[in-house]
C-alpha cells in the first residue's frame, strides 16, 4: 500500500504533518451576482483562508429540465424540499464566464482558485484556466470515467466520500490512481445540508487514511467551526467549509455557510489544533520550565536555633522548589536542626 506524501499547490503543501489547509467553498452563495462572488473572494483572503473553490457545471450538464418525481428534491429536505433539481442547479450555478475574473481575482490575493468539474466538458474548461488542483464531488465519486479524465491531467486531486461505501471509495481511488493521479486526498463527508453533527463520524479519518493510503480531510456542512476543528486532531490535513457574506442575505447555501468572521475563526482555530497535536512526549515541556521552580517543597517558615525540634509549625510544604519533597516530611518530624536556619530557607538533610 502506498502512503501518501506531502505535496505543494501553490506556496502550500498539503497532507501528513502539514497544518491544515482551509478551503472555502463559494457555491451558490453569489446569489446570482458576480460582484457578490468577488466580494465572497475577498472576504475568504481576508479571512486567511488558503484556496477559493467552485463548482463547474451548468443544470443541463447535471440533470434534465423534466418534471418527473426523482427529479425532486423530497419534501422533507431542510433547505430545498420540493424544489425541481433543473430549477435548483440554474439557481445556484456558477456561470462559467465568471469562472476567469473570479480566478483571477483570488490569484491577486494570493488565493489558490480551483473547482469541482461535473463533466468532461467542465475539464476542458478548467484546464483553459490552468487549475492546480482538482475536487471530486461526493454524488460524482460514482463516476468513474469523470475520475480518469480529472485523473489524466495529472495534477493532484480530492475526492469527497459522502453517501460512498468502502467498496465505491476504493474504486474511486483505483480510477484515480490507474488513471494518472499521484497526490491524493480523500475527504470525510457527511452529503447532508445542513449537516447533524452527530453524522460526522470523524473516527472514520484514521481508517480512510490506513486502508487507502492516502491524506484526509474534513468536507463540513455542520454549523460553526466545532467539527472540522475537531477533525484536525484525527489526522484531517485539508477543511473544506462554503462560506458566504452573511447568512441573513439567503442564498442556496447560505443556512449552513459560515460568514467571513467564522471562517477567519476557523483558520486560526484550525492551526491551533493542529499546533497543539504535538507529539508522544511524557514530561516537563520547555514551556513549563519556569514553572517547574513553584512546584511545592519543603520550607523552613520559622527562624529557628540549633537544636530546636522539626515541628509541623517550623517547616511546612509550600512553593517554590528548591527543599525537600513534601512526602519526605513524615522522615523529617521530630528530628532537630543542626544550625540556627531563618525562615524562608528551603529544608535540606544538611540542616536536621
Amino acid at each position: 500500500m502506498q502512503r501518501s506524501q506531502p505535496f505543494s499547490v501553490g506556496p502550500q503543501l498539503i497532507g501528513p504533518g502539514q497544518r491544515p489547509y482551509v478551503v472555502a467553498e463559494l457555491s451558490g452563495n453569489h446569489n446570482g451576482d458576480l460582484d457578490r462572488a468577488l466580494a465572497l473572494v475577498d472576504a475568504v483572503a481576508e479571512a486567511g483562508a488558503h484556496a477559493v473553490k467552485l463548482q463547474t457545471y451548468t443544470a443541463d450538464t447535471l440533470t434534465l429540465d423534466v418534471d418527473h418525481r426523482p427529479f425532486r428534491l423530497g419534501s422533507g429536505h431542510d433547505l430545498w424540499g420540493g424544489e425541481h433539481l433543473y430549477q435548483l442547479y440554474q439557481r445556484a450555478h456558477t456561470p462559467w464566464e465568471w469562472h476567469e475574473p473570479i480566478f483571477e481575482r483570488a490569484r491577486k490575493h494570493g488565493l489558490t482558485a480551483f473547482s469541482s468539474p461535473f463533466d468532461p466538458t467542465a475539464v476542458d474548461l478548467l484546464e483553459g484556466l490552468d487549475v492546480p488542483i482538482y475536487k471530486i464531488a461526493s454524488s460524482e465519486l460514482v463516476d468513474l470515467p469523470l475520475i480518469r479524465l480529472v485523473a489524466g491531467t495529472g495534477k493532484p486531486m480530492i475526492i469527497s466520500t459522502g453517501m460512498a461505501t468502502v467498496a465505491e471509495i476504493d474504486a474511486a481511488v483505483r480510477a484515480a490512481r490507474e488513471g494518472g493521479c499521484a497526490d491524493l486526498v480523500l475527504l470525510a463527508c457527511t452529503a447532508s445540508y445542513p449537516a447533524p453533527p452527530e453524522h460526522s463520524n470523524l473516527r472514520r479519518l484514521p481508517v480512510l487514511a490506513d486502508v487507502f493510503g492516502a491524506a484526509v480531510g474534513l468536507s463540513d456542512h455542520t454549523m460553526g467551526i466545532g467539527a472540522p476543528v475537531a477533525a484536525v486532531a484525527l489526522g484531517a490535513c485539508l477543511i473544506e467549509k462554503h462560506v458566504t457574506l452573511a447568512r441573513a442575505d439567503g442564498g442556496v447555501d447560505s443556512a449552513f455557510s459560515l460568514e467571513p468572521a467564522e471562517l477567519a475563526a476557523l483558520v486560526v482555530e484550525s492551526e491551533r489544533a493542529w499546533q497543539a497535536l504535538g507529539d508522544t512526549t511524557i514530561g516537563p515541556t520547555p514551556a513549563e520550565r519556569e514553572g517547574l521552580r513553584f512546584r511545592r517543597s519543603l520550607y523552613v517558615v520559622e527562624d529557628v536555633r540549633a537544636g530546636d525540634p522539626v515541628t509541623a509549625q517550623n517547616v511546612r510544604s509550600i512553593r517554590p522548589a528548591g527543599g525537600l519533597a513534601p512526602d519526605a516530611l513524615s522522615g523529617v518530624l521530630g528530628r532537630t536542626f543542626r544550625t540556627d536556619v531563618t525562615k524562608g530557607t528551603p529544608l535540606t538533610w544538611d540542616l536536621v
